[in-house]
């Protein structure tokens, strides 16, 4: 399988780091093919900032992103829960990379739409420092709501799984040892 790991926190030397370097390396040992991305590595400017009234140039980081999304059978995002949404740079990043045209096409004469990304499906994981709960009962998953049904499957990647792993600031070694085995199990 053909897999694009997009590690989603601008800080790769952080417990969601660990859980890339894990997923990634479980995936080639497995024989899929992999690639990776770190956004806190990337160029590129965030911000749209004609809205999409005008398509601005995409930097090499982000055509890159756009060729490995094609390329891919799997897209696995990995990113920490801020204020209950993903960090800005993820979402400047979804605003930049997956634009009309590319992701999805509204049709003239109605008011839908052309999933142009189907045929993928995605593995989204996340972390917080709230219980699971916590977030899917005060926040309603406001984040899964963003990338998993207002992004990803209205661009046509479908099935979306979900793991998250709440309470960080309170997991010790064994804890955070233990969720990189369960990733590492997951990965297929």
């Amino acid at each position: 399988m053909k897999i694009y790991i997009l590690l989603a926190h601008p800080d790769s030397d952080t417990f969601n780091g660990r859980i890339a370097d894990a997923y990634e390396n479980e995936a080639r040992r497995k024989g899929h093919e992999v690639r990776r991305q770190n956004l806190g590595e990337m160029h590129f400017d965030p911000i749209l900032w004609k809205g999409y009234k005008t398509i601005q140039e995409l930097e090499p980081d982000l055509k890159q992103a756009q060729e490995n999304i094609i390329w891919c059978a799997k897209w696995v995002i990995i990113y920490p829960i801020w204020w209950g949404s993903v960090p800005a740079l993820f979402k400047g990043f979804l605003d930049r990379t997956l634009y009309s045209g590319f992701a999805y096409k509204y049709h003239t004469d109605d008011p839908f739409w052309d999933k142009l990304l189907k045929g993928r499906s995605a593995h989204v994981i996340t972390t917080c420092d709230a219980p699971w709960w916590w977030i899917w009962w005060q926040y309603r998953n406001s984040d899964i709501n963003t990338v998993r049904r207002a992004t990803l499957e209205f661009c046509g990647i479908s099935p979306v799984r979900l793991t998250r792993i709440g309470r960080m600031k309170y997991l010790n070694d064994q804890d955070r040892l233990d969720w990189l085995a369960r990733i590492v199990k997951a990965v297929n």
